[in-house]
């Protein structure tokens, strides 16, 4: 399992690891997910996101995703959903500009343990249609996300309360109209180490440090983020 996780590691880090000239920035993220499910088949998906500036300057994004779950069984299950993201810019001498991003998503969800590590695994292909000043895009990109998560108290069947440490990495990868976006297959790689408390099996709250790497059209970025995580499930 350790070689394993390594290796998968060090594969994500070497995707990420951009060769041209790179910024780097520091923000702050919160984000809120609940996932409510109507009975043994339908369900509901909700995140909201907020995003800082670098140096945490102003509330640069804000994201709001709902979606539409199916439940094959307890470790399967596909969600049809929609986002919407705006983004602030703010550049001196310069007026204020908000832009706005559409997405529909589909994505499919797989669940197990091992051992006394209980993974998820995150399939998602988008359809995003992102307006910029005198233009609107359209581009597909797929997303590949594991989490795995670590009690860190006496190993039980099913985890209901107590401290854990949870690791998770996400690849975004474009795979249509690629030069709209940053003339890349490769987009960015999102690797994050964090550690909570489960409340219950209803509520975790968590903090964390993210790596965000993106390759951009005019230079790369290394985002160092700061990240608190609310997640719910009724």
């Amino acid at each position: 399992m350790r070689k394993v996780l390594f290796s998968a590691i060090m594969l994500f880090l070497a995707l990420g690891k951009l060769s041209a000239q790179t910024q780097y920035q520091n923000t702050g993220w919160f984000m809120y997910l609940n996932n409510t499910r109507f009975n043994k088949h339908w369900g509901l998906q909700f995140d909201l996101q907020l995003r800082s500036a670098d140096h945490w300057d102003y509330l640069r994004n804000t994201l709001v995703r709902p979606g539409l779950t199916y439940f094959i069984n307890d470790k399967h299950n596909v969600t049809l959903g929609y986002l919407w993201q705006t983004t602030q810019n703010r550049v001196d001498g310069l007026e204020n500009t908000t832009l706005n991003e559409h997405r529909i998503f589909e994505q499919y969800i797989y669940t197990h343990k091992l051992k006394s590590i209980f993974a998820s695994h995150r399939v998602r292909v988008e359809q995003r249609f992102i307006e910029r000043t005198g233009e609107d895009v359209f581009a597909q990109r797929f997303r590949y996300f594991f989490r795995l998560i670590q009690p860190l108290q006496k190993s039980q069947p099913t985890f209901t309360k107590g401290p854990f440490v949870a690791l998770q990495n996400e690849v975004f990868l474009n795979i249509q109209n690629k030069d709209q976006i940053n003339n890349s297959f490769f987009d960015q790689n999102r690797l994050y180490l964090a550690t909570g408390y489960r409340f219950s099996k209803k509520v975790d709250v968590e903090v964390g440090y993210l790596n965000q790497a993106a390759h951009g059209a005019q230079h790369n970025t290394i985002n160092n983020v700061i990240q608190l995580a609310l997640y719910t499930r009724f």
